[in-house]
C-alpha cells in the first residue's frame, strides 16, 4: 500500500494541516505539514503484511493506521491528541466515524509526562543549544597533547609549552607509568634512542608508553587528563554533528534576534506547557492558540531573554505538577473500552465497503 492509495479517500478517516498552521503560529516560510488517519484494506489487515503508517520522504505528510493511532492516543501522544481537536479551517477530510473519537476518551494523567515532561526535555535541549551557540568549538580538533601537563615548581604548565621552551619534540619523548599514581608518567627525552613519543600520530586517542634504557633519567613528571580528553571528544563530536544537522535558516534567525536560543523550539515548549495546564485544569485543550498567541509569538521573535524563559518554564512546570495532583483525570485511559471502540470502528468501516 502506498501513500497515493489515500488520494481518493477510499481508506481515509481523517486528514488535516497540522503544526504551526493549526496552532495559528505560522509565518510566511512555515512548512505545510499534513497528518491523518487511515484504515488499511482488509487484505492487509488479515494478511501477513499489515502496515502502521504511510509517509513521504520528508515526513511532511504522515498518515497513521487506525491501530497505531489508537496505540499512540492511549499513550497520550500530543501529536495524536491534537488531531482530535483540529481547527475546522485545517481539516481537509473527516469521515463520520472519526467524530466518535472524543479527547475525553483518551486524556489522562499520562499527559503530565507527554506534554509537560516533553517540554522539560526541550528546555534541556535549549540549554544544550545555548551552550553550543555561546561556546562554539573550533573545527581544528584538539589532540592528546592538549590534555597533558608537566609538574613545575608548585604548579603545572601545558606539556606543549614545556617542550617548546626547551626546543624539544614530542616524537622524541618516552613515557613510563609512575606506580601508585594514576594518570602520572615519568617523561624521558632522547634523540638517539627511538621512543614512541607522547602520542603516535595526530589522531591518537591515548598516550603512548615506551621502553626506557637502563640508567636514563626523566626530565619531568607528566599528568595526562584522560577524562578531560574523553569529555572533549564527546562534545566535539556532538557539536559538529549538530552543525551538520541544524536548520540553517532557523539558526540564522537565532543569531539575528541575538538571544542565542532556538526561538521556534522555545515557543513550542511553552505551547506544550500551556496545553498541559489546560488539560490538568479543564480536562480538555485547544490546538489553535488564541489566549496565549501574543506571548508565544514574542518568544518566536526573540523578545525574551533566555534565562527569563528558563525560569518561567520551571515555575510553570511546578504549577502543572500541582494541577495534575488535584485533577480528576484517570491515571490512564480505559483500554478495555477503547479496545471495543477500535473493533467497532474497524468493523463499521469495513462493513460500509
Amino acid at each position: 500500500m502506498k501513500l497515493t492509495a489515500l488520494t481518493d479517500h477510499q481508506h481515509l478517516l481523517f486528514k488535516a494541516i497540522s503544526g504551526s498552521h493549526a496552532y495559528g503560529l505560522q509565518h510566511k516560510d512555515s512548512d505545510i505539514d499534513i497528518r491523518g488517519v487511515f484504515v488499511m484494506p482488509k487484505s492487509l489487515f488479515f494478511g501477513l503484511s499489515p502496515i502502521e503508517q504511510l509517509s513521504d520522504s520528508t515526513n511532511d505528510i504522515v498518515f497513521y493506521e487506525l491501530h497505531k493511532f489508537f496505540t499512540l492516543l492511549i499513550k497520550n501522544n500530543p501529536n495524536m491528541l491534537e488531531l482530535l481537536r483540529m481547527p475546522a479551517d485545517c481539516v481537509q477530510y473527516c469521515h463520520p466515524l472519526f467524530d466518535k473519537l472524543e479527547p475525553s476518551l483518551f486524556l489522562s494523567r499520562r499527559c503530565q509526562a507527554t506534554f509537560a515532561g516533553y517540554a522539560a526535555s526541550q528546555i534541556k535541549k535549549a540549554r544544550g543549544l545555548n551552550k553550543k551557540i555561546v561556546n562554539p568549538m573550533k573545527k581544528e580538533r584538539k589532540t592528546v597533547l592538549d590534555f597533558c601537563y608537566m609538574a613545575e615548581g608548585g604548579g603545572s604548565v601545558p606539556l606543549q609549552k614545556f617542550l617548546a621552551d626547551r626546543k624539544l619534540q614530542q616524537e622524541n619523548c618516552g613515557l613510563v607509568n609512575v606506580p601508585n599514581m594514576q594518570g602520572v608518567f615519568a617523561l624521558y627525552h632522547s634523540k638517539e634512542y627511538k621512543y614512541s613519543g607522547v602520542m603516535r600520530g595526530e589522531k591518537a586517542n591515548d598516550i603512548a608508553l615506551s621502553s626506557i634504557p637502563k640508567g636514563e633519567q626523566p626530565i619531568g613528571m607528566l599528568f595526562y587528563n584522560a577524562n578531560g580528553y574523553s569529555v572533549y571528544c564527546k562534545e566535539y563530536r556532538q557539536y559538529w554533528e549538530w552543525v551538520e544537522r541544524r536548520n540553517e535558516s532557523r539558526y540564522q534567525n537565532t543569531l539575528t534576534h541575538g538571544k542565542r536560543y532556538d526561538a521556534k523550539n522555545m515557543m513550542h515548549t511553552f505551547r506544550l506547557l500551556h496545553m498541559a495546564e489546560e488539560i490538568a485544569s479543564t480536562g480538555d485543550f485547544s490546538v489553535r492558540r488564541t489566549n496565549d498567541r501574543d506571548f508565544l509569538w514574542k518568544i518566536r521573535q526573540g523578545i525574551f531573554e533566555y534565562e527569563d524563559l528558563v525560569e518561567r518554564a520551571a515555575e510553570k512546570m511546578e504549577e502543572i505538577d500541582v494541577l495534575f495532583e488535584q485533577s480528576d483525570l484517570p491515571d490512564a485511559p480505559d483500554e478495555d473500552r477503547l479496545n471495543n471502540l477500535l473493533v467497532d470502528l474497524r468493523s463499521e468501516f469495513y462493513d460500509a465497503k
